[in-house]
């Protein structure tokens, strides 16, 4: 009774922390915030100048007194105080007429955490302005956004790509069977696509680039028709602007370890697996989320490695943020697949 007159008076939300973005959802609202896990601050201070997307414009471009920084890598906190205000923007950012109690927050953190980092992420939300703070494991979070029937006795398998870390994990009876968690991502992908361009090309170009040439060309599998783009860099020898033509060969052969290495996991959990629950993954097969899911061909590449059939979320962006949503209106149903929730 008392949780309901609080939530009357608070705008619970569930927050996707993520390594690259930050979605926030907001009950009864559904996602309302989607922004770059980035801040910029005054150099050699925690000064914040800018938040998100913002702070985003500025890597790589910003003037020696302003540095520009993801608070996150591999899927933890990396500093505290900017991930503290980083957080605290977002939650008044988001903040509604309703605010006058501070929020409870559902926050999704990877299944690999040490007990010191989830006390650093539940004490930066509690210090950015949250009243309660329970914590999910992320492949949990994601499975019950994307719907799987997770209460059932068989198996449900998740495969969570995003900018820090890919979550793999096999679900039944509200609880994680076996999970991995790999700190190889997106991340790992964009300096792959460095290094290759600064290896066989010479330019020198920033993670921006990266990402956006991995978005353009990136792909896990041969495609029916192979692409090409300019990109832009500096020269490594004269130190000059320069521009090359690309291939979406030379940018899978750039991604080709990350993506082995996360293909191995996926592997490596399925041997580890129980008899009768392998038999479920026959018919059902893995779901695949996050930004990563979208890299074109590695569906069929999972499929191939495996021989289970691979789907791809509807909406594999939001599928964390979805699932964090969800439990907001299940206190009950939280404390079954969370136990360990702080509060």
């Amino acid at each position: 009774m008392i949780h309901k007159l609080l939530s009357a008076f608070s705008s619970d939300i569930g927050i996707d922390l993520g390594t690259a973005n930050t979605l926030i959802y907001v009950k009864d609202q559904g996602i309302i915030l989607r922004e770059p896990s980035v801040v910029a601050v005054k150099a050699g201070t925690n000064v914040v100048l800018a938040v998100g997307d913002d702070a985003k414009r500025m890597l790589g471009r910003t003037p020696g007194n302003i540095v520009a920084v993801r608070p996150l890598r591999d899927g933890v906190i990396a500093d505290y105080e900017v991930t503290e205000a980083m957080l605290r923007y977002f939650i008044r950012k988001v903040k509604t007429h309703r605010n006058w109690l501070r929020p409870r927050v559902v926050i999704a953190v990877p299944s690999g955490v040490t007990e010191v980092e989830k006390r650093a992420v539940t004490e930066s939300a509690a210090a950015a302005g949250a009243r309660e703070v329970h914590l999910i494991e992320e492949p949990m979070a994601a499975a019950i956004g994307v719907g799987l029937p997770i209460q059932d006795a068989a198996a449900n398998m998740i495969v969570d790509i995003g900018g820090g870390t890919t979550e793999v994990a096999i679900i039944s009876l509200y609880g994680l069977v076996y999970s991995r968690s790999v700190r190889v991502a997106g991340d790992e992908l964009d300096q792959s696509i460095i290094d290759f361009m600064r290896r066989v090309y010479g330019l020198v170009i920033g993670e921006r680039t990266a990402e956006e040439v991995k978005i353009r060309l990136g792909s896990a599998y041969p495609q029916a028709k192979e692409i090409s783009v300019e990109v832009k860099g500096r020269d490594l020898i004269s130190g000059l602007p320069k521009t090359i033509k690309v291939l979406s060969t030379d940018i899978r052969e750039a991604m080709a370890q990350p993506i082995h290495i996360i293909v191995d996991s996926i592997r490596a959990t399925l041997e580890r697996c129980p008899p009768e629950l392998a038999g479920d993954l026959v018919d059902r097969g893995i779901v695949l989320t996050g930004g990563g899911a979208l890299l074109r061909g590695l569906d069929t590449l999972i499929t191939e490695e495996t021989g289970l059939p691979v789907h791809v979320a509807e909406d594999p962006l939001s599928a964390v943020a979805e699932g964090t949503g969800k439990l907001l209106h299940e206190l009950n149903f939280l404390k079954k697949v969370a136990p360990r929730s702080r509060v």
